[in-house]
């Protein structure tokens, strides 16, 4: 936290702290959100995995070579692997999608706190315009 000379008034005080402190500490919380987003759906790693079979379900080829078993056995494991990259992709997409959300609603927030004196004082005037 970056500390203001004691010297300056406290107009500039509160300059100091509405438009550098807190824009500092709400995009940090932000940067904070969109991380666990990413952690909590698992995105990275969601990737690195895509086309592992599903739970890790394989099927075992056996000893020998019967062309029936081991059909049987690699077209399970396609659909293990399949299942598998459908049900990661959909998380994915959930994960970006909650993603964007957040970064639009941190992008709100920022937005109005920056702009909240403004809005405090037009609020004012048109009460007072209404009054009258």
């Amino acid at each position: 936290m970056l500390n203001p000379s004691p010297k300056r008034n406290i107009f500039l005080k509160w300059l100091f702290w509405h438009f550098i402190e807190v824009p500092k500490a709400i995009a940090l919380g932000w940067k904070n959100f969109l991380k666990f987003n990413f952690n909590y759906f698992s995105v990275g790693a969601l990737l690195k995995s895509l086309f592992s079979p599903w739970r890790g379900d394989v099927g075992d080829y056996g000893r020998g070579f019967d062309i029936k078993v081991y059909f049987n056995t690699f077209l399970g494991n396609m659909i293990s692997r399949v299942l598998g990259a459908i049900i990661r992709l959909v998380l994915i997409f959930i994960g970006l999608v909650c993603s964007v959300f957040i970064f639009f609603i941190g992008l709100f927030v920022l937005l109005i706190w920056i702009f909240l004196p403004v809005i405090i004082v037009a609020g004012f005037l048109y009460a007072i315009g209404a009054a009258i």
